[in-house]
Protein backbone atom coordinates (compact mmCIF):
# COMPACT_ATOMS: atom_id res chain seq x y z
CA UNK A 1 0.00 0.00 0.00
CA UNK A 2 1.15 3.54 -0.80
CA UNK A 3 0.63 6.14 1.93
CA UNK A 4 1.00 9.92 1.97
CA UNK A 5 1.13 10.58 5.72
CA UNK A 6 2.98 7.56 7.09
CA UNK A 7 5.86 5.31 6.08
CA UNK A 8 5.67 1.56 6.66
CA UNK A 9 8.56 -0.88 6.83
CA UNK A 10 9.12 -4.45 7.96
CA UNK A 11 12.31 -5.59 9.68
CA UNK A 12 12.26 -9.30 10.45
CA UNK A 13 9.07 -9.97 12.40
CA UNK A 14 8.55 -6.32 13.32
CA UNK A 15 6.23 -3.92 11.49
CA UNK A 16 7.25 -0.26 11.71
CA UNK A 17 4.95 2.72 11.17
CA UNK A 18 6.56 6.17 10.97
CA UNK A 19 4.32 9.23 11.10
CA UNK A 20 5.35 11.41 8.19
CA UNK A 21 3.95 14.94 8.26
CA UNK A 22 7.24 16.66 9.12
CA UNK A 23 6.13 20.19 8.19
CA UNK A 24 3.25 19.87 10.66
CA UNK A 25 5.38 18.14 13.33
CA UNK A 26 3.36 14.99 12.59
CA UNK A 27 0.12 16.58 13.78
CA UNK A 28 -2.69 14.04 13.60
CA UNK A 29 -5.51 14.57 11.13
CA UNK A 30 -8.24 12.35 9.68
CA UNK A 31 -6.20 11.39 6.62
CA UNK A 32 -3.23 10.30 8.73
CA UNK A 33 -5.44 8.35 11.13
CA UNK A 34 -7.12 6.55 8.23
CA UNK A 35 -3.75 5.48 6.85
CA UNK A 36 -2.48 4.55 10.30
CA UNK A 37 -5.49 2.33 10.92
CA UNK A 38 -5.01 0.63 7.55
CA UNK A 39 -1.35 -0.08 8.33
CA UNK A 40 -2.19 -1.39 11.80
CA UNK A 41 -4.82 -3.71 10.31
CA UNK A 42 -2.34 -5.02 7.76
CA UNK A 43 0.24 -5.81 10.43
CA UNK A 44 -2.43 -7.33 12.67
CA UNK A 45 -3.47 -9.68 9.85
CA UNK A 46 0.09 -10.66 8.88
CA UNK A 47 1.09 -13.88 10.70
CA UNK A 48 4.76 -13.04 10.14
CA UNK A 49 4.53 -9.86 12.24
CA UNK A 50 4.85 -10.33 15.99
CA UNK A 51 5.21 -6.73 17.20
CA UNK A 52 4.68 -3.19 15.91
CA UNK A 53 6.71 0.00 16.38
CA UNK A 54 5.00 3.39 16.07
CA UNK A 55 7.34 6.34 15.77
CA UNK A 56 7.88 9.83 14.34
CA UNK A 57 11.04 11.82 13.74
CA UNK A 58 13.61 13.46 15.99
CA UNK A 59 11.62 16.71 16.26
CA UNK A 60 8.25 15.18 17.00
CA UNK A 61 6.49 11.92 17.63
CA UNK A 62 3.26 13.86 17.07
CA UNK A 63 2.56 17.43 18.13
CA UNK A 64 -1.11 16.87 18.85
CA UNK A 65 -4.18 16.84 16.65
CA UNK A 66 -4.28 19.21 13.68
CA UNK A 67 -5.96 22.35 15.05
CA UNK A 68 -6.69 23.66 11.55
CA UNK A 69 -8.88 20.62 10.92
CA UNK A 70 -10.78 21.04 14.20
CA UNK A 71 -11.04 24.80 14.66
CA UNK A 72 -14.29 25.44 12.78
CA UNK A 73 -16.17 22.28 13.71
CA UNK A 74 -19.47 22.84 15.51
CA UNK A 75 -20.98 20.95 18.43
CA UNK A 76 -23.62 19.43 16.15
CA UNK A 77 -20.96 18.33 13.69
CA UNK A 78 -18.66 16.64 16.20
CA UNK A 79 -21.54 14.88 17.95
CA UNK A 80 -23.51 13.78 14.87
CA UNK A 81 -20.38 12.42 13.20
CA UNK A 82 -18.88 11.17 16.49
CA UNK A 83 -15.61 12.98 15.80
CA UNK A 84 -12.56 10.93 16.88
CA UNK A 85 -14.61 7.70 16.88
CA UNK A 86 -12.01 5.86 14.77
CA UNK A 87 -8.94 7.56 16.22
CA UNK A 88 -8.54 4.92 18.95
CA UNK A 89 -8.76 1.97 16.56
CA UNK A 90 -5.31 1.08 17.87
CA UNK A 91 -7.18 -0.36 20.88
CA UNK A 92 -8.38 -3.27 18.72
CA UNK A 93 -4.87 -4.43 17.81
CA UNK A 94 -3.90 -7.57 19.72
CA UNK A 95 -0.20 -7.48 18.88
CA UNK A 96 2.14 -5.48 21.15
CA UNK A 97 2.74 -1.89 20.04
CA UNK A 98 5.86 0.04 21.07
CA UNK A 99 5.82 3.83 20.81
CA UNK A 100 9.33 5.12 20.14
CA UNK A 101 9.10 8.80 21.10
CA UNK A 102 11.55 11.56 20.30
CA UNK A 103 10.84 15.26 20.44
CA UNK A 104 7.29 16.46 21.07
CA UNK A 105 4.45 14.12 22.08
CA UNK A 106 1.72 16.63 22.76
CA UNK A 107 -2.05 16.38 23.09
CA UNK A 108 -3.31 13.67 20.76
CA UNK A 109 0.28 12.64 20.10
CA UNK A 110 0.82 11.97 23.81
CA UNK A 111 -2.52 10.18 23.94
CA UNK A 112 -1.45 7.96 21.05
CA UNK A 113 1.72 7.07 22.91
CA UNK A 114 -0.41 6.22 25.96
CA UNK A 115 -2.60 4.01 23.73
CA UNK A 116 0.51 1.98 22.86
CA UNK A 117 1.65 -0.85 25.11
CA UNK A 118 5.21 0.29 25.81
CA UNK A 119 6.76 3.74 25.47
CA UNK A 120 10.48 4.13 24.92
CA UNK A 121 11.62 7.74 24.91
CA UNK A 122 14.70 9.52 23.69
CA UNK A 123 16.47 12.07 25.87
CA UNK A 124 14.79 14.86 23.88
CA UNK A 125 11.21 13.61 24.32
CA UNK A 126 8.70 16.02 25.82
CA UNK A 127 5.16 15.15 26.91
CA UNK A 128 2.12 17.33 27.52
CA UNK A 129 -1.67 17.41 27.38
CA UNK A 130 -2.17 21.13 26.66
CA UNK A 131 -5.80 20.93 25.50
CA UNK A 132 -7.15 23.11 28.32
CA UNK A 133 -4.94 25.96 27.13
CA UNK A 134 -6.80 26.06 23.79
CA UNK A 135 -10.31 25.67 25.14
CA UNK A 136 -10.94 21.90 25.09
CA UNK A 137 -9.98 18.78 27.04
CA UNK A 138 -8.25 15.59 25.91
CA UNK A 139 -10.56 13.41 23.80
CA UNK A 140 -8.58 10.24 23.10
CA UNK A 141 -8.63 8.88 26.63
CA UNK A 142 -5.81 11.05 27.92
CA UNK A 143 -7.56 11.99 31.16
CA UNK A 144 -8.14 8.32 31.91
CA UNK A 145 -4.85 6.75 30.87
CA UNK A 146 -2.61 9.44 32.32
CA UNK A 147 -4.41 9.24 35.67
CA UNK A 148 -3.99 5.45 35.64
CA UNK A 149 -0.32 5.78 34.76
CA UNK A 150 0.78 8.44 37.24
CA UNK A 151 -2.05 8.96 39.73
CA UNK A 152 -4.71 11.62 40.23
CA UNK A 153 -2.65 14.50 41.63
CA UNK A 154 0.10 14.61 39.01
CA UNK A 155 -2.35 13.92 36.18
CA UNK A 156 -4.57 16.76 37.40
CA UNK A 157 -1.59 19.12 37.51
CA UNK A 158 -0.49 18.26 33.97
CA UNK A 159 -3.99 18.34 32.47
CA UNK A 160 -5.31 21.42 34.25
CA UNK A 161 -2.20 23.47 33.46
CA UNK A 162 -0.94 21.88 30.24
CA UNK A 163 2.54 21.66 31.78
CA UNK A 164 5.15 19.91 29.65
CA UNK A 165 7.49 17.34 31.17
CA UNK A 166 10.75 15.97 29.83
CA UNK A 167 11.70 12.34 29.33
CA UNK A 168 13.48 12.10 32.67
CA UNK A 169 10.39 13.19 34.60
CA UNK A 170 8.22 10.94 32.42
CA UNK A 171 10.40 7.97 33.32
CA UNK A 172 10.28 8.77 37.04
CA UNK A 173 6.50 9.09 36.82
CA UNK A 174 6.16 5.71 35.15
CA UNK A 175 4.90 7.04 31.81
CA UNK A 176 7.80 5.58 29.83
CA UNK A 177 9.53 2.24 30.23
CA UNK A 178 12.99 3.72 29.72
CA UNK A 179 14.93 6.61 28.25
CA UNK A 180 17.69 6.05 25.71
CA UNK A 181 20.07 8.32 23.77
CA UNK A 182 18.29 9.94 20.83
CA UNK A 183 20.57 8.34 18.28
CA UNK A 184 19.82 4.89 19.69
CA UNK A 185 16.02 5.22 19.97
CA UNK A 186 15.08 3.31 16.83
CA UNK A 187 17.73 0.66 17.46
CA UNK A 188 16.59 0.06 21.04
CA UNK A 189 12.92 -0.04 20.02
CA UNK A 190 13.74 -2.60 17.32
CA UNK A 191 15.72 -4.76 19.76
CA UNK A 192 12.77 -4.78 22.17
CA UNK A 193 10.20 -5.44 19.44
CA UNK A 194 12.34 -8.20 17.95
CA UNK A 195 12.60 -9.91 21.33
CA UNK A 196 8.83 -9.79 21.79
CA UNK A 197 8.21 -10.97 18.22
CA UNK A 198 10.52 -13.96 18.73
CA UNK A 199 8.23 -15.40 21.39
CA UNK A 200 4.98 -17.31 20.92
CA UNK A 201 2.39 -14.94 19.42
CA UNK A 202 -0.61 -16.57 21.16
CA UNK A 203 1.19 -16.29 24.51
CA UNK A 204 2.23 -12.67 23.94
CA UNK A 205 -1.32 -11.72 22.90
CA UNK A 206 -2.70 -13.39 26.03
CA UNK A 207 -0.16 -11.59 28.23
CA UNK A 208 -1.09 -8.24 26.66
CA UNK A 209 -4.79 -8.97 27.16
CA UNK A 210 -4.20 -9.90 30.80
CA UNK A 211 -2.24 -6.72 31.55
CA UNK A 212 -4.85 -4.53 29.86
CA UNK A 213 -7.56 -6.14 31.98
CA UNK A 214 -5.91 -4.51 35.01
CA UNK A 215 -7.14 -1.19 33.60
CA UNK A 216 -10.55 -2.42 32.52
CA UNK A 217 -11.68 -4.62 35.43
CA UNK A 218 -11.72 -4.61 39.23
CA UNK A 219 -8.73 -6.43 40.71
CA UNK A 220 -10.68 -9.57 41.65
CA UNK A 221 -12.23 -9.87 38.20
CA UNK A 222 -8.90 -9.17 36.51
CA UNK A 223 -7.23 -11.92 38.53
CA UNK A 224 -9.93 -14.38 37.44
CA UNK A 225 -9.42 -13.29 33.84
CA UNK A 226 -5.67 -13.81 34.19
CA UNK A 227 -6.18 -17.31 35.61
CA UNK A 228 -8.50 -18.21 32.73
CA UNK A 229 -5.94 -17.00 30.22
CA UNK A 230 -3.18 -18.86 32.07
CA UNK A 231 -5.17 -22.10 31.95
CA UNK A 232 -5.80 -21.64 28.22
CA UNK A 233 -2.05 -21.63 27.55
CA UNK A 234 -2.02 -25.35 28.29
CA UNK A 235 -3.86 -25.95 25.02
CA UNK A 236 -0.85 -24.64 23.13
CA UNK A 237 1.98 -26.53 21.48
CA UNK A 238 4.20 -23.58 22.45
CA UNK A 239 3.53 -24.15 26.17
CA UNK A 240 4.77 -27.74 25.86
CA UNK A 241 7.73 -26.67 23.75
CA UNK A 242 8.68 -23.77 26.02
CA UNK A 243 8.68 -25.84 29.19
CA UNK A 244 10.44 -28.77 27.53
CA UNK A 245 13.14 -26.45 26.21
CA UNK A 246 13.63 -24.96 29.68
CA UNK A 247 14.13 -28.38 31.25
CA UNK A 248 16.37 -29.51 28.40
CA UNK A 249 18.42 -26.29 28.66
CA UNK A 250 17.96 -25.32 25.00
CA UNK A 251 16.34 -22.41 23.16
CA UNK A 252 12.64 -22.99 22.47
CA UNK A 253 11.32 -23.28 18.92
CA UNK A 254 7.93 -21.64 19.05
CA UNK A 255 5.45 -22.32 16.25
CA UNK A 256 2.74 -19.84 17.27
CA UNK A 257 0.21 -22.55 17.94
Amino acid sequence: MVFENIITEVKGKVGIITLNRPKALNALNSALISELNAALNAYEADPNIGAIILTGNEKAFAAGADIREMKDKTFDEVTSKNFLHDWDHINTITKPIIAAVSGFALGGGFEYALLSDIIIASETAKFSLPETTIGVIPGLGGTQRLAQAIGKSKAMEMILTGRMIDSSEAERAGIVARVVPTEKLQEEALVLATKIASLSQPVIKAAKKAVLSAYEMPMAQGAVNERTLFHSMFKLHDQKEGMAAFLEKRPPKFENR
